[in-house]
């Protein structure tokens, strides 16, 4: 088959445009960390000597006393490995716009004095300055402090007050010093940096590369971003740093003042422009004459048809997708992806309801016709965007929905629809006007009272038996927590967040044959025995919900450390001491202002211990965990010392003496 002039008009044009596109350089660095893995991600991390992966997070400065000097004079930084270019050459005005995203945890014990301080950090190299703890922060010393050459700007989150800060508890913008160029008191906010208890923010960094203006927002972990930034500052980077500069954290203690300084997500968008191209092409093209056209032909059509082979692929991926979905029996109402766009006013920040290990959920308000004359309703839901940056993407999303969308019970959260369209995946939940259980223990002013709380574990243990006993299929939940418990307009639970979650077969104790190793879920919930086998039961799910059951009745994170006497507890550690001292009730949520019925606490605090234990054939059935509620069951029987951990390949080992040993040398975020 020939070829018609136009067709040789068309396949030139393109080889062109093909050509220009492959001279640009994209410059971008897009990354999302939702948690932090020794194995998996010290790679792509640069560490000075007393930073490190530890419990989930970046610990900036060590957690545990095992070093030199202990906890006292440490500074430390973690910085991603690969630099970012913020612009091009010496000669553009626009600089890389970059939003970047974390959580922190600036942790003390209540007898600790805090200090000194966190900082997100742009600078020319990995190194952290000699002797620079203190109120020096990593970032420079008593000698190179304020010094042109170190290249460097900083957002402090400084918690202790030295003679240049306003005060303990601030944010400030840092250029080549620790004396902040503009500080913002958080006091006037009512966040405090480093309190007593664990507390957990969600830091905005937002830089624009064309205004030159840098904006700073905080917000308890599980909100959604201010509405006006806390900090917000004219700096040119051209002027500070380096054109190719990492970024990072990075963070000291001083003495007496010591804290933990933890990263538990981090997320960075870097701005992409392509590369200004210089007139050395055109001398080449002309230099190359008609061979070297006949290439650029060849070598265009040769990219065209790689394209549209790979756009092919896309399209079939979508067809498949769209096809498996709309054979799944029950599956419910299927959404256009430009009406939920438009429900969550183009998926702005300010509609975000969460982040987790595989998207972002958004709050929507879906506006729609229902007569004929033009009558319109709207209704409030959850919109949860897949992230595209997981490779898995689509099996999350498939995973999700293939378990979910025949699931029917009043104390799990409702799948409304669905949306696969333009390589975006979207499923959309019934709303949850009172968000989940963790913000209303943690970061509500008023805490809930005690009917509330019975309640929620009631509503919770009957959706856990009805996933592990009244489905056609078994359902592991596989990650049982209180951000995943969210709370309707009359606090009723539902159980919500399936990312995690996988079918069984029936008379099958675990899903290893489904190819699905690995420890999933959240350090504090997650069951021994699963440490060891790689698999998730539904007694591993009892395990979790022990721990909730705990965390509502204490009012505690179960990772959170506890002092009792001399010695610090993991929180199912420190309420066995207490039941084996016949002290129990103490460990009731001092909140409640001893507004609480004390019998129904007794019942809960022996059912959370009874769900925690060790040894997996003693842990209760969901069953009997709903009658023990229902007060139809007798309270179960705890043993005064929490019995031992076994694993027939390790032979005997006392898990629980080892854990408290543990606990009191060693706090991670």
């Amino acid at each position: 088959m020939g070829f018609s002039k136009r067709n040789s008009v068309t396949i030139l044009v393109l080889c062109f445009a093909l050509f220009q596109h492959s001279t640009i350089d994209i410059v971008s660095a897009n990354f999302t960390y939702h948690e932090f893995k020794e194995e998996r991600d010290r790679p792509f991390f640069n560490f000075s000597s007393s930073a490190s992966i530890d419990g989930g997070a970046l610990q900036l400065t060590p957690d545990n006393e095992n070093q030199v000097n202990g906890f006292h004079n440490k500074s430390g930084r973690i910085m991603y490995y690969k630099p970012q270019k913020l612009w091009l050459s010496d000669i553009d005005e626009d600089i890389a716009s970059f939003n970047t995203t974390f959580v922190m945890d600036i942790y003390r014990n209540r007898v600790w004095n805090p200090g000194e301080g966190l900082a997100f950090v742009i600078a020319p190299d990995n190194n952290v300055p000699e002797q620079s703890y203190g109120q020096w922060m990593g970032l420079t010393n008593a000698t190179t402090d304020g010094k042109r050459e170190n290249y460097m700007v900083a957002i402090e989150f400084d918690t202790e007050k030295q003679d240049f800060d306003p005060d303990d508890n601030h944010i400030g913008l840092n250029i080549n010093s620790v004396r902040s160029n503009k500080t913002v008191s958080l006091n006037q906010f009512g966040f405090l940096l480093s309190p007593e208890n664990v507390t957990r923010y969600r830091v905005w960094i937002q830089y624009n590369g064309k205004s030159k203006v840098i904006e700073v927002y905080l917000a308890n972990r599980s909100d959604v971003r201010p509405k006006n930034p806390f900090l917000r500052e004219t700096i040119n980077l051209k002027d500070h740093v380096k054109r190719e500069s990492y970024f990072g954290f990075s963070a000291s203690t001083g003495d007496p003042g010591i804290q933990f300084n933890c990263v538990l997500e981090w997320e960075l968008q870097m701005e992409t422009f392509p590369v200004k191209k210089d007139r050395k092409w055109l001398k080449i093209g002309i230099g190359i004459g008609v061979p070297g056209v006949i290439l650029l032909v060849l070598f265009g059509i040769k990219l065209g048809i790689g394209y549209l082979k790979k756009r092919r692929r896309e399209l079939d991926e979508e067809s498949n997708v769209i096809g498996a979905l709309k054979r799944l029996p029950g599956m419910p109402r299927e959404f256009r992806y430009r009406d939920l766009k438009k429900a969550t006013d183009d998926f702005h920040e300010s509609m975000v309801l969460g982040q987790g290990g595989f998207g972002v959920v958004y709050r929507g308000v879906l506006r729609e016709k229902i007569d004929s004359i033009g009558s319109a309703t709207s209704t409030e839901v959850a919109v949860k965007k897949f992230s595209r940056d997981n490779i898995k993407g689509t099996d999350d999303f498939l995973a999700e929905l293939t378990i979910i969308h025949r699931l029917r019970h009043k104390h799990l959260v409702r799948l409304v629809g669905w949306c696969y369209q333009k390589g975006k995946l979207l499923l959309v939940y019934d709303y949850m006007p009172n968000g989940s259980l963790e913000k209303h223990l943690y970061e509500s002013s008023n805490a809930l009272n005690w009917r509330h709380r019975y309640k929620i574990l009631a509503g919770v243990a009957s959706a856990l038996h009805y996933l592990h006993n009244d489905y056609d299929q078994k359902v592991v939940h596989r990650d049982l927590k209180a951000s995943n418990i969210l709370l309707d307009s009359d606090f009723n639970a539902r159980l919500g967040d399936f990312g995690l979650a996988r079918a069984i077969e029936n008379e099958r104790n675990s899903y290893a044959e489904h190819g699905l190793a690995g420890v999933p879920g959240t350090m504090g919930y997650v069951a021994p025995e699963c440490f060891h086998t790689g698999k998730a039961t539904p007694e591993s799910d009892v395990f979790g919900f022990g721990a909730v059951v705990l965390e509502v009745v204490c009012g505690r994170s179960p990772g959170e450390k506890i002092q009792h006497g001399e010695h610090q507890f993991t929180l199912v550690d420190w309420v066995w001491t207490l039941h084996r001292e016949e002290r129990i009730q103490e460990a009731v949520d001092e909140r409640l202002n001893n507004e609480y019925d004390v019998e129904e606490a007794n019942r809960l605090l022996l059912l959370g211990l009874a769900c925690s234990n060790p040894v997996t054939d003693e842990r209760p059935q969901t069953q009997a965990i709903c009658q023990i509620i229902a007060e139809t069951l007798p309270t179960p029987h705890v043993p005064p010392f929490k019995p031992v951990f076994t694993w027939p390949a390790l032979g005997v080992l006392n898990f629980s003496s080892l854990d408290s040993a543990f606990s009191n040398t060693t706090l991670s975020c």
